[in-house]
């Protein structure tokens, strides 16, 4: 990945406490661009597009957003959805996006013994917006990271 000014910007913006309370790397000690690289060849061995997998995921939040905050059942999936006001700004300073959590599940497995980031996926209308425009799942431990692995078992892909 060739880095350009641009990125170095959003690379400086991505810390906790910046943007978000929480940033964008989570535990994870990787350089930004390791973190996308990596990704993107993870997506690449799992046969997932960025792109399709942006849209779906957005999908799925528009599916959940009918639950009115309560999980709803979407094909093998629980998906929960619910925003909060305000809007958060992507760290490229491409677009703000509305503050908002969807989480999907399977829905034979009980909330209660979901690990977040091993059988639940956590994310907002940014990381859709992250994942598709800039390929960035996020940093490992990160409360929105998109999990390469858990997107291609959730979509059965």
């Amino acid at each position: 990945m060739k880095v350009k000014p641009s990125d170095k910007e959003a690379f400086s913006r991505m810390g906790p406490g910046i943007l978000t309370a929480q940033g964008f790397l989570g535990i994870d000690v990787r350089p930004t661009e390791e973190i996308i690289v990596e990704d993107e060849a993870a997506f690449a061995r799992l046969g997932l597009d960025f792109e399709q997998v942006a849209d779906e995921l957005d999908r799925l939040a528009e599916e959940g957003a009918k639950g009115l905050g309560e999980p709803i059942k979407v094909g093998h999936l629980l998906v929960q959805s619910g925003d909060a006001r305000g809007m958060l700004p992507c760290p490229w300073n491409d677009g703000l996006f509305h503050k908002t959590a969807v989480s999907i599940r399977p829905a034979d497995l009980p909330f209660e013994a979901c690990v977040e980031g091993e059988d639940m996926l956590v994310y907002s209308e940014l990381s859709i917006h992250l994942l598709k425009a800039h390929h960035f799942c996020q940093g490992r431990g990160s409360p929105f990271r998109l999990e390469p692995e858990l997107i291609a078992e959730f979509l059965e892909k």
